[in-house]
């Protein structure tokens, strides 16, 4: 609990450590490369101050292997960081397949959090230590940013897009978590906390905390509820595409391009079905945008998301 008031959290994250490390290392190159300036700089005041005798005269000869050097070296270490940092940044974008993958929905002032057997949680994030934990994230209203500083993680949650994080955590314990982004009136206290659980702690959580659908199930209930079934149901007499193993499969367009149906293709599709229409299919779908809230959405992507190829809807 510690780390609610800390000035420098503790790291609770084999990341974290690393930009812990990345930090301490570019500050230590830093004074390394400046303190010479000012060093010599008090030096040379000294020395050649007024009234003060002191050979005046530039130096008969030039060390060039000397002044090559202090560009070079400076040079070299900042590429040696560069590289550093840019392979920390990329591996942000690059989540486990395994990773368990939660939902979260953004709004003024709370955190919503949908676990993929149907738990849900305010402001309160449970997650397994050890474990991959991939966050899929969007915004009801403005731009949020999901802030963990134990983490050493941010990012911008923003309206009409899913955005992503990704982590490993592999210090139980009970983190701040807080929105970095100014977005209204109560923005201070939109926070709230992540608990780190052993596996087996978390297990239990799951068990406890009970549920009587997955996000999954709670999308199909609202496909029929909505009458998306009326037209993307195999026996429809309506010319709809077919959802039954649409998920990340190549979908052509009438435009001629091509797109891979990922969570935000299929959010498009609900919101902005005319943005990209289906090579072959008229564009007769009408938009749910203003009618559908961020958590409904999620569910009916969760419910895309999990048929398969030859799975009927109903």
């Amino acid at each position: 609990m510690s780390d609610f008031i800390a000035l420098w959290p503790g790291a609770a994250s084999a990341y974290s450590r690393e930009v812990d490390l990345l930090i301490g290392a570019f500050t230590i190159l830093i004074l390394a490369l400046s303190a010479p300036v000012f060093i010599l700089i008090v030096v040379f005041a000294t020395k050649y101050r007024r009234g003060k005798p002191a050979d005046r005269r530039h130096a008969p000869d030039r060390n060039v292997w000397l002044e090559v050097s202090w560009t070079l070296v400076p040079f070299v270490l900042l590429i040696v960081f560069y590289v550093w940092s840019t392979h920390l940044f990329a591996g942000l974008y690059h989540p486990p397949a395994e990773a368990l993958e939660i939902d979260v929905v953004a709004r003024q002032w709370m955190w919503k959090f949908k676990h993929p057997e149907g738990q849900g949680e305010i402001n309160e994030l449970h997650v397994p230590a050890g474990e991959p934990v991939r966050l899929v994230m969007a915004s009801q209203d403005v731009v949020h940013s999901l802030f963990v500083p134990a983490l050493r993680l941010k990012q911008d949650v923003v309206p009409g897009r899913y955005t992503s994080m990704w982590f490993i955590s592999d210090r139980p314990g009970t983190y701040r978590l807080a929105c970095a982004e100014f977005c209204g009136a109560d923005h201070s206290v939109m926070g709230g906390s992540v608990v780190v659980m052993e596996p087996a702690g978390y297990a239990r959580w799951l068990e406890e905390t009970g549920t009587e659908r997955t996000l999954a199930a709670e999308g199909a209930v609202l496909f029929r509820q909505r009458g998306c079934s009326g037209c993307h149901d195999p026996a429809s007499t309506v010319h709809a595409p077919d959802l039954a193993g649409l998920y990340m499969r190549p979908v052509p367009l009438e435009s001629g391009g091509t797109v891979i149906a990922d969570a935000q293709y299929l959010r498009d599709s609900i919101l902005l079905p005319q943005a990209q229409i289906a090579a072959g299919y008229p564009p007769i779908m009408p938009t749910f945008a203003n009618i559908l809230d961020e958590e409904e959405v999620l569910k009916l992507v969760a419910y895309i998301q999990s048929l398969k190829g030859g799975k009927e809807l109903q």
